[in-house]
């Protein structure tokens, strides 16, 4: 993953209500990254999902040592119904600030490297608990899987101003 320079827009800063996010689950290192679109491939294949909540897909990043866990998935209402292999996760009400994507969907990285080296030191971020996502990317309808193009968030814990 080469990073590049990236031109950030502004975040906007947003209060997001409490979600539990059902999909798919796997671990990623830099030497399997390019499996991350097999695992939406995978999600997209089961069709409706149970209980699904709106209509925007959300991409959930757990920071580990060795690479990241990623969790493909929807909002949903409950638990209750999901195909089996699916994983569940509980994100509280939170602040966050909102970064627009507008390149191909293999850049994200470099966004996030971005947000992460020129604007994260001099913000006050949240660091995640009880199982959250250190940040997540949302897919809203614009965004086409064709093209890799368009819909695109990432979505950072923050800490409310007052």
């Amino acid at each position: 993953m080469a990073t590049s320079t990236v031109k950030l827009d502004p975040p906007r800063f947003e209060e997001r209500k409490a979600m539990l996010i059902a999909g798919l689950r796997g671990h990623f290192t830099n030497a399997t990254w390019a499996g991350i679109p097999a695992q939406w491939q995978q999600l997209m294949s089961q069709g409706p999902i149970p209980g699904a909540v709106g209509s925007l897909h959300y991409g959930l990043c757990f920071n580990r040592p060795d690479g990241i866990d990623y969790l493909s998935g929807v909002e949903v209402s409950s638990a209750a119904g999901l195909p089996p292999g699916f994983s569940i996760c509980q994100i509280a009400a939170q602040d966050y600030a909102v970064f627009t994507h507008h390149g191909h969907v293999s850049e994200l990285y470099n966004t996030m490297d971005a947000i992460q080296r020129n604007w994260a030191p001099h913000h006050e971020l949240i660091r995640p608990s009880g199982g959250a996502p250190d940040f997540f990317e949302s897919y809203s309808r614009e965004f086409d899987p064709h093209t890799g193009r368009g819909g695109m968030e990432i979505w950072i814990p923050v800490v409310k101003k007052s």
